[in-house]
C-alpha cells in the first residue's frame, strides 16, 4: 500500500473525481455547497488509504486546479477554505481525548474558515450582494446566518463520521479483496 505508483494512481483518480465534482458545481449551481462537500469526502479516502500528507498534497492540487477549471468560483472558494481540508484535519482533531476540547477546536476552525470565506467572497470576488442579503434579515441577520451555518456544520461533521465508518467497514474490505 505504500508503493509510490499506488499513491500516484490513487491521487490522480481522486483528483480527477474531485475536479469533476467541482466542475459540476458550475453546471448545477443549486448544489454549490453539496458538491464541494462530496469532493472533501473523496480526499478523506486518500488520507485513510495512503496518509494525511498525501491527502493534503492532493487537496492543494485540486484546489489550484479548481480555480481554473470550475465555472463557480464561489464553490471553488468554499472547497479551498473549508470542505477540502476539513475532512483531513478532522482525522487529526479526532485524536483529542477531551470531547469538549475536540468540539471547541472544530467549531473554532469552522467559524474562522467561514469568516475568511465571507470576507474573501465579498472583498476579493466583489460579491457585494451578500452584504445586501444580510441586511434583509435585519440587525441580527449575520448572526442568524452564522448560527444556521454552524447547524449545517454539525450535520456535516456527523455525516463525515458516518462516511468514515462506512468506508472502513463496507467499502475498504471489498477493495482489499480485489488487489
Amino acid at each position: 500500500m505504500k508503493d509510490t505508483s499506488y499513491r500516484v494512481a490513487l491521487g490522480g483518480i481522486v483528483s480527477a473525481l474531485c475536479l469533476v465534482t467541482m466542475f459540476l458545481a458550475g453546471v448545477m449551481p443549486a448544489l454549490y455547497l453539496l458538491l464541494p462537500m462530496i469532493a472533501g469526502v473523496l480526499l478523506m479516502i486518500i488520507a485513510i488509504e495512503v496518509n494525511k500528507q498525501w491527502a493534503l498534497l492532493t487537496y492543494v492540487s485540486v484546489s489550484l486546479l479548481s480555480l481554473f477549471v470550475t465555472f463557480d468560483k464561489e464553490a471553488a472558494l468554499i472547497f479551498i477554505l473549508f470542505f477540502g481540508h476539513y475532512p483531513i484535519l478532522r482525522m487529526i482533531i479526532q485524536r483529542i481525548k477531551l470531547k469538549l476540547l475536540r468540539r471547541t477546536v472544530k467549531f473554532v476552525l469552522f467559524n474562522a474558515c467561514t469568516l475568511v470565506y465571507f470576507y474573501a467572497t465579498v472583498y476579493l470576488l466583489g460579491m457585494d450582494e451578500m452584504l445586501e442579503e444580510m441586511n434583509d434579515f435585519g440587525r441580527y441577520g449575520s448572526y442568524i446566518m452564522l448560527a444556521m451555518a454552524n447547524l449545517v456544520f454539525v450535520l456535516y461533521d456527523y455525516n463525515l463520521e458516518y462516511m468514515y465508518k462506512l468506508y472502513r467497514s463496507r467499502l475498504m474490505p471489498k477493495f482489499r479483496k480485489k488487489r
